[in-house]
């Protein structure tokens, strides 16, 4: 009886496994695409921080040729200039004629806005385009030369040197942009729930005032926004038209840091971060707010 011996199979090397190469997901950027990004969103955030900084840091130099010499600002940090500009001039006076007309012109603008936007968006009434472009193009007018027949209508309206004036200036100039922002914000929201609202019984007005509207308050927040930022620091309008010096807003408050001969720039930095403070704040209040208005209103305006 033989016996067959097997022999063992021979050793079979292993093939080298070739790992696949890394593919980007559609949409995802190399790593040198994401660091030149973040590196140039970094430096425009620095160039966009440097004045602020730079007012701030000049505002605590006691001298008001500090700026000329920022090295020596840093032996000497005060609040003096807060401290005088507070106690010894007329800001608070300015602070609240600056809030009073930029309150006031911001709720005023943004209702009729609101209510213009609305009909264009809603009612297909003759001479809605051409009414929204006549909003348009009244956009178009620099401020130097609406100053002039400005001044003039309000003069002959006996509005010059008036609070309600200037508020009826700075409407006429915020009413049309919002009015094409809210427009735009107002065709994103179903046309159902009008149709609901008269279901319900509610009037145009009433399916504005409580369906609509309380759906368009990111539009609201950016409309708003826009007007008090707007006129909160504006200087041409107020500086022509307001006439007191018991009626300056706190921007035409600075020309008084300024005299023939020269200008107190500690003082005035002083003042420009306190006229900052409050538009921070409303920033602050409305942030939610902004990217949703501004997103949902740039898509069908």
């Amino acid at each position: 009886m033989s016996t067959t011996t097997e022999r063992p199979a021979p050793a079979v090397s292993a093939a080298p496994t070739v790992r696949p190469a890394k593919t980007r997901r559609r949409g995802e950027s190399s790593p040198l695409a994401r660091a030149l990004s973040h590196g140039t969103l970094i430096v425009a955030g620095l160039i966009a921080l440097f004045p602020v900084a730079w007012i701030l840091f000049v505002s605590l130099g006691p001298d008001k040729t500090d700026y000329l010499h920022p090295g020596h600002i840093l032996d000497k940090l005060t609040l003096s200039n807060y401290q005088h500009v507070l106690s010894d001039t007329d800001f608070f006076t300015w602070f609240g004629n600056a809030l009073l007309v930029s309150g006031v012109t911001t709720v005023f603008g943004v209702l009729v806005a609101a209510t213009t936007g609305y009909a264009v968006s809603r009612m297909k009434f003759p001479g809605h385009k051409p009414l929204m472009w006549s909003l348009l193009v009244t956009q178009m007018f620099p401020i130097a030369v609406l100053i002039v027949p400005m001044y003039t209508m309000l003069s002959e309206l006996g509005l010059l040197d008036s609070y309600t004036g200037l508020i009826l200036v700075y409407s006429t100039t915020t009413v049309p942009y919002c009015a094409w922002l809210l427009k735009g914000y107002f065709d994103t929201i179903p046309v159902e729930i009008d149709e609901a609202g008269r279901v319900d019984g509610l009037s145009p007005f009433g399916t504005f005032w409580r369906l609509v509207l309380p759906l368009a308050r990111p539009g609201l927040a950016v409309a708003a926004f826009y007007s008090f930022l707007t006129y909160w620091a504006e200087v041409p309008f107020a500086s022509t038209f307001m006439l007191s010096s018991d009626k300056y807003t706190l921007a035409v408050g600075l020309q008084t840091f300024v005299s023939e001969h020269d200008a107190q720039w500690n003082l005035m930095a002083a003042t420009a971060v306190l006229i900052a403070i409050p538009s921070a704040a409303f920033f602050y209040l409305v942030q939610r707010h902004l990217v949703t208005g501004l997103t949902a209103g740039a898509s069908k305006s």
